[in-house]
């Protein structure tokens, strides 16, 4: 693999700014960050540009193809939420083999109920048959079957249907505490799909390590913030979701964008610029007060879009971060916090060490971009060149 050297660009190393600095890069990993130039290694001009580490979305359902499309926006690792291994373990093995598409990481299928989320979603997508738990007693049987999947972590689904315009059954309480339990006992995370209070206040009394969603029926309280604290749990938001759940048309702003237009497939393209608008009385200001108060109250907020298939409207892989990490910021994040959001905090808190930052030995999972994004967050998608494992991908 070549060796090369990214000169001139300011570098944010996934913590913060440090100014101007050399990174090699030797084969797939960074050699040096700081110091003078090897000689004989080839030169990348990045007078005028970002140095950050490669993006991690976490939370996408996601395929060979989605990607493809994550990594051309400078997505280098996706954390997938739900997939199903009959697909999922040929794409995994895809992603540790090559190096144009992004990394992944999965939890496999997630647990609900039998007729619970997201049956009433998925009609028509040919699934194969969704393994379901209805007694506290086989909660664990689940776990062991998902980690014999491959699974690197756990998601439970607390879902009556009311944001999503259909309801369905809700797993029992009971369930879900045997289910967090047998994932400790096995190393794993437990993450919660919870999208209202009430779920939210379950999947706390449950033990869970961390939320997929936000909730958005409603304001929060200082008490409840008080719950997420004291629990230490990190929160994914997805406002991008909530947004789309609620009618903001904010893909469809991001669809217009001169760096997005003609970068996505036009079925991706058309996905984005719809909206679910299955809960319109949400209140998405809410839910951005909530964020706000959550990340200063000190819990980890990551960046995740719960981007998926077609037909799961106002998301698209890659492009859908860039937009996640701007309502990150209009929530109260500075663009640096949101940036953090995008690379260490998600790598430190899922076991990815060696990701999500730009330092020696780390992955060559690297972004250049146009303007300083540290300061204006919308920079991020003024995309010049994207490496995954030190090798640059073709956009």
């Amino acid at each position: 693999m070549a060796r090369y050297i990214i000169e001139g660009a300011r570098v944010f190393d996934g913590e913060q700014l440090l100014g101007v600095r050399n990174v090699e890069v030797d084969g797939p990993r960074i050699a040096a960050v700081g110091g003078s130039a090897t000689a004989g290694a080839e030169r990348v001009d990045g007078r005028g540009t970002t140095l950050l580490p490669g993006l991690i979305d976490a939370h996408t359902h996601t395929d060979i193809e989605t990607l493809r499309h994550a990594l051309r926006f400078g997505v280098t690792t996706e954390l997938d939420l739900f997939s199903f291994p009959q697909t999922m373990t040929g794409v995994r093995r895809a992603a540790a083999e090559r190096t144009d598409i992004a990394d992944v990481r999965s939890a496999s299928v997630g647990m609900t109920a039998p007729g619970g989320h997201p049956t009433q979603l998925r009609g028509n997508q040919n699934d194969p048959d969704l393994p379901t738990v209805a007694r506290p007693e086989d909660a664990a049987r689940f776990v062991e079957d998902r980690i014999a999947e491959g699974a690197d972590y756990i998601k439970v689904l607390i879902e009556s249907g009311k944001t999503l315009g259909k309801h369905v059954l809700v797993i029992d309480d009971a369930i879900v505490k045997a289910a967090v339990v047998a994932a400790h006992e096995r190393g794993k995370l437990a993450i919660a799909h919870a999208l209202t209070i009430a779920a939210a206040r379950e999947a706390l009394a449950a033990g869970v390590d961390g939320f997929a969603h936000l909730f958005v029926d409603g304001p929060h309280t200082p008490e409840l913030i008080g719950a997420f604290t004291s629990a230490r749990v990190f929160m994914i938001p997805t406002l991008t979701t909530l947004a789309s759940i609620t009618d903001q048309h904010f893909g469809a702003h991001l669809a217009r964008d001169s760096r997005v237009a003609g970068r996505l497939p036009q079925p991706w393209a058309d996905n984005l610029s719809g909206d679910f608008n299955t809960y319109p009385a949400g209140d998405f200001e809410a839910a951005l007060a909530a964020v706000r108060a959550l990340h200063s109250a000190g819990v980890p907020i990551l960046a995740g879009t719960d981007a998926s298939h077609l037909g799961a409207p106002g998301m698209a892989h890659g492009v859908s971060l860039h937009g996640e990490l701007q309502l990150l910021v209009r929530a109260g994040l500075t663009p640096i916090e949101a940036l953090r959001a995008a690379t260490s905090v998600p790598a430190s808190t899922f076991g990815l060490p060696d990701r999500g930052r730009i330092a020696t030995g780390a992955r060559a999972d690297l972004v250049l971009v146009d303007g300083d994004p540290t300061t204006a967050i919308a920079d991020t998608l003024s995309i010049r060149d994207v490496w995954r494992s030190g090798t640059r991908a073709v956009r």
